[in-house]
């Protein structure tokens, strides 16, 4: 592993936890120590052009912010990049940004399309998959775990439950993959938003194309419901087709190229998972909290409130940070091991409340799915070569690992 600089608690009112480039390529454990013992509810000054926002470090705190939709949204935005620049634009019609009895409709629609039926479709499928792409892994030898392995696997789990069609699924993995994210730090803003409207689009062509269909595919059951008698208009069915598809890919993809490195790094857990000492569920709940795929999540205070005896205003911007929360010294033994064998393991990976994540099963699924077919098939595990971590605020994961797979 490249060991990156680490950024000191003297050093808190300098940094910005806003910046892409700060997580990409320096280290904050130090800091969520600091803040979690000293100051659990922070005010982050302005920096730039960009307003000041509360940092919730915490898992206790993170947990009360998460639940109180008294006085907590996300239709201003869930992530610190749109919170602090105007606003989601998809608010109040896609899932993730839209709260009260509107998300409880489309929640309840969605929901329709992660039916055991479609889930046990998928795990064979996902099982399948990982097994072809460790096999051509272990066939190459040297390979790039991040592009010829994670990529590919929640992108066809994700593409089944929409009916992709394979002939498009690369270049969409090609938008989602630097629609919240960079691979480099020069990368111009511009990508992202190219990026979005990219997926938007083709979206919105394929919700069109089954308009009237009897498919039972996610896009099928969004352009084809009725609320109150009423269908999803363009915007709200091209807003959660990019949602499914953003958090399908995004998650799974990091936590399972995060799950490859952390194995590199801790060999005892490697023999433990080979050794089947390790249950996988269980291993699959610690992937998820080390890996930490969502930095954060962002909510605006709708109302004064108070929150471990500080008062937040009606109007300020609270980020929860998974980051810090996942590595809480009074709910985790040991939080800085990888350790397969935890248990209980509450971590905020999938965040919590009204706005779990509705997608986690799948995302399990995926991280299962990986560490089943590693413990089958590969002999060992080796990096070869420098990781590159991704430029993003809210996104934490790689856009290479070099490694060597040996059967």
């Amino acid at each position: 592993m490249t060991k990156r600089p680490v950024v000191s608690p003297d050093e808190i009112d300098a940094i910005d936890l806003a910046s892409p480039h700060l997580h990409a390529e320096r280290e904050l454990d130090e800091v969520w120590r600091h803040l979690r013992a000293e100051k659990p509810v922070y005010w982050h000054t302005p920096r730039e052009n960009r307003p000041g926002f509360w940092v919730i470090s915490r898992h206790e705190d993170a947990n009360a912010v998460y639940k109180d939709k008294a006085h907590f949204t996300t239709e201003n935005g869930n992530a610190l990049a749109t919170l602090l620049t105007g606003g989601d634009s998809a608010s109040g019609t896609m899932l993730a940004v839209t709260d009260g009895v509107r998300h409880h409709q489309i929640r309840n629609v969605l929901s329709k399309g992660f039916s055991a039926r479609t889930l046990d479709h998928i795990a064979h499928s996902l099982q399948q998959t990982v097994d072809r792409l460790l096999l051509e892994a272990l066939d190459k030898g040297d390979c790039d775990a991040a592009a010829d392995v994670s990529a590919s696997v929640p992108l066809g789990a994700i593409c089944d439950l929409l009916e992709v069609p394979e002939a498009d699924r690369r270049f969409l993995l090609s938008q989602t993959a630097h629609a919240w994210s960079s691979d480099y730090a020069d990368a111009p803003p511009e990508d992202n938003w190219v990026a979005k409207n990219e997926i938007l689009l083709y979206f919105s062509k394929l919700a069109k194309e089954r308009r009237g269909s009897e498919g039972d595919d996610m896009v099928s059951l969004l352009a084809n419901c009725r609320i109150d008698g009423i269908p999803l208009n363009q915007v709200e069915l091209m807003a959660n087709c990019y949602g499914l598809m953003i958090g399908g890919d995004e998650t799974g993809r990091h936590a399972i190229t995060g799950a490859v490195l952390a194995l590199i790094e801790n060999p005892d857990q490697w023999r433990a998972l080979k050794n089947g000492d390790v249950d996988l569920k269980t291993a699959t709940e610690e992937v998820l909290r080390w890996t930490v795929p969502s930095l954060h999540g962002g909510r605006t205070a709708t109302g004064d409130v108070v929150v471990n005896g500080q008062e937040i205003k009606a109007g300020d911007v609270v980020s929860v940070w998974i980051s810090s929360a996942n590595r809480d010294e009074t709910v985790f033994d040991r939080p800085d091991e990888f350790d397969l064998s935890r248990t209980p393991n509450k971590h905020f990976t999938f965040a919590h409340g009204a706005h779990h994540c509705l997608g986690h099963h799948l995302g399990r699924m995926e991280v299962y799915a990986v560490l089943d077919g590693l413990r089958r098939l590969v002999g060992d595990l080796e990096q070869i070569g420098e990781e590159k971590w991704i430029y993003s605020s809210i996104l934490h994961g790689m856009s290479s690992l070099p490694v060597r797979f040996t059967a």
